[in-house]
C-alpha cells in the first residue's frame, strides 16, 4: 500500500493528500514531523537524508520533494484531468506547478504566512511584510487572469497544475489582517475548490496551532 509520510497541518503534505483523495488511491498516512517527530530518526532518513517531509513510499520506490511527489502520483495513477498524452500539453500544466514553487509559494509562505502570521507580533518586519503583500497581489493578480480565460487552472477540469497554487486559498483567504485586491476569477476558482470533498478534507484544516509559532 502507499504510504504517505507527514503532519497534516503542513501545506506540502496537504498538497500530496488532497491529490491522493482526489486520485482515489488506497493509501496509510503516517504522522511525522511537528508534534509528531520521528524525522531524526534513522530509519526516516534512510528516506529523505534531508529529514524533511512530506515522503512517499509506493512499493519500492521511495519520493521525497513535495513536487516531485505530485508528479509521480499524477505519472502514475492519474487520468486525463491529471496528466496529459504530449510534452507540449504538460508544459502548460508543469509551468504553473514550478511558478507555484518558484514564485508564489515564497511571496505567500514566505513572506505572509511565515513574516506576518507565524511571527510574533513584537519580531515582525513590517517593511518586508509590505514588500511581500505588493509581490503577492500581482502573482494572484496573474492568476486572477489566467482565470479569466479558463475555469481551472489545469483548463476545463481539476488537474495537476490547481493542486500547489490551490493549496494557498485556504491560508490567503482565511488569514486575517493582512489586504487583498478583488480577484473575482480567483475566488471564484476557490469557491469551486471549496465544494471538493477532498480539498475540503485535507487543505481547509484549522492553522491556528501556528500562529506566532516559529519553530515546528
Amino acid at each position: 500500500m502507499l504510504q504517505i509520510y507527514g503532519r497534516t497541518s503542513s501545506y506540502n503534505v496537504q498538497k500530496v493528500l488532497w491529490l491522493a483523495d482526489e486520485l482515489s488511491l488506497d493509501y496509510q498516512h503516517i504522522p511525522a514531523g511537528g508534534e509528531h517527530g520521528g524525522l531524526d530518526r534513522p530509519e526516516f532518513l534512510a528516506m529523505n537524508p534531508g529529514g524533511r517531509i512530506p515522503v512517499i513510499v509506493d512499493g519500492t520506490t521511495i519520493i521525497w520533494e513535495t513536487h516531485a511527489i505530485l508528479r509521480y502520483l499524477a505519472s502514475q495513477y492519474g487520468n486525463d484531468s491529471f496528466k496529459r498524452e504530449t510534452p507540449a500539453a504538460q508544459s502548460l500544466i508543469d509551468r504553473w506547478v514550478d511558478w507555484s514553487l518558484s514564485e508564489l509559494e515564497p511571496a505567500f509562505f514566505g513572506g505572509i504566512f511565515w513574516g506576518y502570521y507565524r511571527t510574533p507580533a513584537a519580531q515582525r518586519g513590517q517593511a518586508a511584510i509590505s514588500r511581500a503583500l505588493k509581490r503577492c497581489d500581482q502573482l494572484y493578480q496573474r492568476l486572477d487572469d489566467q482565470l479569466r480565460q479558463q475555469p481551472w487552472l489545469s483548463g476545463e477540469a481539476l488537474g495537476l497544475a490547481d493542486i500547489p497554487a490551490g493549496t494557498t486559498l485556504y491560508r490567503y483567504f482565511e488569514i486575517e489582517g493582512i489586504s487583498r485586491p478583488e480577484l473575482p476569477n480567483v475566488r471564484r476558482w476557490y469557491q469551486q475548490l471549496q465544494t471538493r470533498p477532498a480539498y475540503q478534507q485535507r487543505v481547509m484544516r484549522p492553522f491556528d496551532e501556528l500562529k506566532g509559532r516559529l519553530a515546528y
